[in-house]
């Protein structure tokens, strides 16, 4: 790729001094653990909306998306469109719920119903999931701009790591949310440049475009067949419901900005506008991947025959915007993996505070718990760089991929563990804790009859049981921990003594409370 003109540093240099700057000047306020993992209660609704938006945007949506609308089409953005659709079901009740029953943990809710496990089950599920998860982001951030910016890898990795563990030390969840909303434009800003220079770059502009993507069959969510072995619409349609129902009702990243609101209404109309907000951003960026292979037919930029579908895009920022326009697009993929990883950094502090520290050290002052909660940013940044330098150095199809993919077995069926306690008053302690067991050996079992790894140039299953393989596509794992913890976990609760939970924590009881305005 060619190297970037000396403005288009200073415009991505700019970028990070103003992120750092936004950062420290709310560090004066971090007084209290209160202000530094919910904000006091007081950020106004429109930039919680703005925050989760970010939040859920990351370098892998801005990467990912325009390479699967390159060499696809639109299925995987089915997950996406069933968010809001779960969430107008589910966010006026479980907002409201989250803010009156837990104090900073969502597996605070775990734990009232169903006792410590629950918690220990949720929270380890988070924590080990978002490390994953953070790795991932640095290291295809990393990979982008080194390639576009001709930075060594490890220098991106640790140069961004840093800024983002100083400005979330620093400013607490007040900074994240704040930073989230200047980047968020950023973001929309950079999406609708590039697609601006994409639909009237090309002869024959818009009408060009969407012919050529017609033709090709870019624009569609199909195959719409009723197999769940392959990726069909059908498995993306289960996966995005669960997905919502986890992100949204057990996710801390999204509980915690309920949080901030300074009102039930707020925080459900935050929740509301963050969807809302989301689904035309990734549609935005799938969308560009779908301009992309139409305007590489219809112009005579060159194109590498040999090319990934992930790297068009990364390419087209090189190549055919403006100087200046290409700095400020770098600046927007920066900022969506700044806002994503901030907001995990701050998020884990909580749950080690919170779930952990103030359980060991209840008579702990709350100046004591600030202090380890800023500790616990630093080292979850040094360890977010520290994967995402072992990914560096082993590839994503490595070692690290097998051992976070073991991760997995023992965070499968959070979903199923809220969706139980809120929807039974049956379901109790001991019925449940079958249910994570059966969810853990299945889940265990989906992952090893179905996962391949090399052994003397021959690929074979690291467990195969011939007919008794999990044989559907792996994105119905994301389906079935669930059902089979809250089914197993139901069903259990019968054989043993039946203990009623607080009113408040099933959505009969609230809904009672709440008419009887005793709530």
């Amino acid at each position: 790729m060619p190297t970037l003109h000396l403005i288009d540093y200073v415009v991505v240099v700019i970028s990070l001094v103003v992120a750092l700057g936004i950062g420290l000047s709310f560090s004066r306020r971090q007084d209290s653990t209160n202000k530094y993992f919910t904000g006091g209660g007081t950020i106004p609704s429109w930039a919680i909306g703005m925050s989760i938006l970010a939040t859920l945007i990351s370098s892998v949506t801005f990467l990912a998306y325009p390479g699967e609308g390159y060499s696809s089409n639109w299925i995987l953005l089915v997950q996406g469109l069933m968010v809001p659709v779960v969430l107008i079901f589910l966010v006026r009740f479980v907002v409201p719920l989250y803010r009156s029953v837990i104090g900073l943990s969502a597996y605070e809710y775990f734990e009232k119903r169903f006792g410590f496990l629950a918690r220990l089950y949720g929270s380890l599920g988070f924590i080990l999931t978002h490390f994953s998860k953070m790795g991932t982001v640095f290291f295809l951030l990393a990979l982008a701009l080194s390639k576009m910016m001709g930075v060594n890898t490890f220098v991106i990795i640790w140069i961004l790591g840093i800024a983002i563990v100083i400005l979330t030390l620093m400013g607490g969840i007040e900074a994240v949310i704040w930073l989230d909303v200047v980047q968020g434009f950023m973001l929309i800003t950079g999406g609708l440049l590039c697609v601006g220079v994409l639909l009237f770059g090309p002869e024959g502009g818009p009408a060009a475009v969407f012919r050529v993507a017609m033709e090709n069959q870019k624009i569609g969510f199909g195959p719409y067949d009723w197999d769940l072995t392959r990726l069909t619409f059908l498995v993306m349609v289960l996966n995005g419901i669960f997905y919502a129902i986890q992100k949204y009702g057990t996710d801390q990243t999204i509980v915690q900005r309920y949080l901030t609101a300074k009102s039930d209404k707020g925080a459900i109309k935050a929740a509301l506008m963050g969807v809302f907000l989301s689904v035309p951003v990734w549609t935005l960026f799938m969308f560009i991947g779908t301009a992309l292979f139409a305007y590489y037919r219809l112009t005579d930029a060159p194109l590498p025959a040999e090319i990934r579908p992930d790297a068009v895009f990364p390419l087209f920022i090189m190549t055919e915007l403006p100087v200046g326009v290409t700095g400020l697009i770098l600046a927007a993929l920066m900022a969506a993996a700044i806002s994503s990883l901030d907001s995990d950094l701050n998020c884990l502090a909580a749950i080690g505070v919170e779930d952990y520290y103030v359980r060991f050290r209840p008579k702990s002052t709350d100046k004591q718990r600030l202090v380890v909660g800023r500790i616990l940013v630093a080292l979850s940044g040094l360890a977010a760089m520290f994967v995402a330098t072992l990914y560096v150095k082993a590839g994503n199809q490595g070692v690290l991929g097998i051992v976070f993919g073991l991760y997995a077995i023992f965070s499968g069926g959070i979903a199923g563990l809220f969706l139980l306690g809120l929807f039974s008053k049956r379901a109790n302690k001991p019925g449940l804790y079958v249910g994570i067991v059966a969810s853990i050996l299945f889940t265990g079992w989906a992952i090893l009859t179905s996962t391949k790894f090399s052994l003397g140039g021959e690929s074979r299953l690291f467990l195969d049981l011939g007919q008794f393989n999990f044989t559907h596509h792996k994105y119905m794992l994301g389906v079935y921990s669930h059902l089979v913890l809250f089914g197993v976990g139901y069903a259990a609760s019968y054989f043993f003594k039946r203990d009623a939970p607080p009113d408040n924590l099933t959505i009969y009881g609230w809904l009672e409370l709440k008419k009887s305005d005793q709530l």
